[in-house]
């Protein structure tokens, strides 16, 4: 497969490498991977089916984890910092539970073993209204129904930067159709056998969780707390599931502190 990265090159620097979440795409760290560029190489990968790398047909976490694998070998990157949300940090803590001498450090964010069914009902709602429009404004309107508390300059950014032209001139999404099809979900882990990875992780990691999100439950933050060895956590105010899209600045304090 052909994957697309994007490269905040800083020679000698440990290297920060940043997953997105699902449907997301590197473009959307742009702004936080400015800010971190001054103590960090940071790298954002396009997964698998999205942004601008290969589409698969396999989009199952193994294969998504055998990638980051892959990636970080093919860049030679040794001790790093890895970074997910949503579908990225569950992607990031399987690795991390698997290669536990290749991090430094890891960030979670607003994810855990276990989905709130708040949120896996409002996922399963949530169809999109079209994935084609005239052009990008009609797409960013759509998306800020969507979620109402994104930050303006990011949503613009993320969602721009997340269309290509059709063959007759109009604008859809980069990522692969199939994982917006409704007949064919996202195939999700065994909880179960996420909680027993979990003590497998040995670097100091932080856990991120919007102050409003339906996603990651108070009650599974509170159980991976006790879960992962060297866990803290940070509630990020006046953000729910997506805490970069929605609280910007808040959530580049809380890593910042951590890092």
């Amino acid at each position: 497969m052909r994957f697309h990265y994007r490269d905040w090159e800083h020679p000698g620097a440990t290297a920060l490498v940043l997953l997105h979440g699902f449907t997301g795409h590197a473009r959307s760290w742009d702004s936080f991977a400015r800010a971190m560029q001054a103590k960090y190489r940071v790298l954002a990968l396009d997964q698998r089916g999205h942004g601008e790398s290969g589409w698969a047909t396999d989009y199952t976490a193994e294969r998504m984890v055998e990638d980051v694998d892959a990636f970080v070998r093919g860049l030679n990157l040794g001790r790093f910092v890895l970074l997910g949300l949503s579908m990225g940090g569950r992607n990031a803590y399987q690795y991390a539970a698997l290669h536990p001498e290749t991090l430094e450090k890891l960030v979670i964010v607003d994810i855990g073993p276990e989905i709130a069914t708040s949120g896996s009902d409002r996922i399963r709602q949530g169809v999109l209204q079209t994935d084609v429009f005239d052009d990008p404004e009609e797409a960013i309107r759509q998306a800020r129904t969507g979620n109402a508390r994104a930050d303006e300059t990011e949503l613009r950014h993320r969602v721009t930067h997340n269309l290509m032209r059709t063959d007759d001139g109009r604008w859809t999404f980069r990522y692969d159709k199939a994982l917006r099809a409704p007949d064919r979900p996202l195939p999700r882990p065994d909880a179960a056998a996420i909680w027993a990875l979990l003590p497998k992780i040995t670097c100091p990691t932080l856990l991120v969780r919007g102050a409003e999100s339906d996603i990651l439950s108070p009650e599974t933050a509170q159980r991976m707390l006790k879960t992962i060895p060297k866990l803290r956590m940070v509630e990020v105010p006046n953000a729910g599931h997506s805490i970069p899209l929605e609280n910007p600045q808040g959530f580049l304090k809380a890593v910042q502190t951590f890092l």
